[in-house]
This record gives C-alpha cells, sequence and structure tokens, in this order.
C-alpha cells in the first residue's frame, strides 16, 4: 500500500508549495509577490508542496511554459484552509458515501486534490504518494490575496541541481535539495483528503 502523506518545507507560520510557469508569468508574479496578468485567475492553478514532484513535471524548467520555477511561500492557515474544502479528483469510496455524493462535491468544491507517486532525485516512483492541489474560484482569490507571503524565483538553483544528476554527482546534488519534512494535518482534514497520519 501506497502511503499518501504529505512532505513540505515549512515552518510555524508557512509552508512552500511549488509552480512554474513562462517568463512574463514568473517575472510579473515575483515584481509583485503575487500572480498577476498575464496569469488568469479564472483557470485551476496547481500548487505542489513536494520539490522533486515540481522538478517531475516541469522538467527541472525544460519543459514549454514552465521554464521558470517558483518557490511560493504561503500561509499554513491558509494550505490547511484550503484542504479543508477540498474534493478528491477521483472517486474514493472510503471517503465520499456514493459515486453521486462524490461528484456534487467535486462540481462545488473551490479546491480540488490528487494523490500521486512520489519521485526520487532520478524521477523514479517511490513507495508513497505526494499532494498535487488545484486552485479554482474563491480559493483563487484567497491564494492571491491573503495565503501568498512571499514568492521567489528558483530556477537556477532547479537547473544547478539538474546539471549536478547529469553528470552523476548525486551526492552534491542531493545535499541542495530543500529540506522537506512530514507535514501533520488536523484529523478532520486528513480524512477530508484522505491522507494517512501514520507515524515515520
Amino acid at each position: 500500500m501506497e502511503l499518501r502523506i504529505i512532505r513540505a518545507s515549512y515552518d510555524d507560520e508557512t509552508i512552500t508549495v511549488y509552480q512554474a510557469y513562462n517568463m512574463a508569468i514568473a517575472r510579473a508574479a515575483v515584481e509583485s509577490q503575487t500572480f498577476v496578468s498575464p496569469f488568469k485567475k479564472d483557470r485551476m492553478t496547481w500548487i505542489k508542496p513536494s520539490f522533486l514532484w515540481m522538478m517531475y513535471r516541469a522538467g527541472w524548467g525544460n519543459k514549454e511554459n514552465q521554464e521558470r520555477v517558483l518557490a511560493v511561500k504561503i500561509k499554513r492557515s491558509g494550505f490547511n484552509t484550503a484542504l479543508a474544502s477540498a474534493c478528491l479528483s477521483s472517486f474514493d469510496a472510503t471517503v465520499y458515501a456514493d459515486y453521486e455524493a462524490w461528484q456534487s462535491t467535486l462540481k462545488n468544491a473551490p479546491v480540488r486534490v490528487q494523490w500521486d507517486p512520489e519521485k526520487d532525485l532520478l524521477m523514479r516512483p517511490l513507495n508513497y504518494k505526494s499532494l498535487q492541489i488545484g486552485l479554482s474560484g474563491t480559493a483563487v482569490d484567497q491564494y492571491l490575496n491573503d495565503w501568498i507571503v512571499e514568492i521567489t524565483d528558483i530556477t537556477e538553483n532547479c537547473k544547478s541541481i539538474h546539471q549536478l544528476i547529469l553528470e552523476n554527482k548525486l551526492e552534491e546534488a542531493t545535499q541542495m535539495l530543500p529540506v522537506e519534512k512530514r507535514y501533520i494535518l488536523p484529523a478532520g482534514i486528513a480524512a477530508t483528503i484522505n491522507s494517512d497520519q501514520q507515524v515515520d
């Protein structure tokens, strides 16, 4: 069984999530310290607490329209609020009474979550799943206007790590990774997103 757990970089007040965009969106976000045009807030925006899952998704900043990787530090209170109002992206009988109940929740929830196999440094799947969080509607407004604390462009650091991997300097690359640890959610929120709460 693959555990569904959140590992992230966080402190008492904030948690870091990752997004990747083209140069125009990323530059405007860093300058404004929130997402502004040409970012389109009427589309679902996905945030990821896992650095390596973001690297997998963005190809270390080499995929089209994902050339700039951003570390977005947000309030933990906002992160928890988002998950408390989330719906799983696929039906799970252990969480929802029936398929129709899930469909109704999915239609109305401003936040969508899905669990995908976490990746190691070489992008091989690990034996636990990592969380992706899709924000839409009111959740995007809260994200942009209240939850974001700091936005940093970390693209060059990502490319430096990737170069070390290409040179098979895996120990050096590992030392450059952000420190991520288990993020424990309140029991009610953990149940909402079907997260496992076992201690390492």
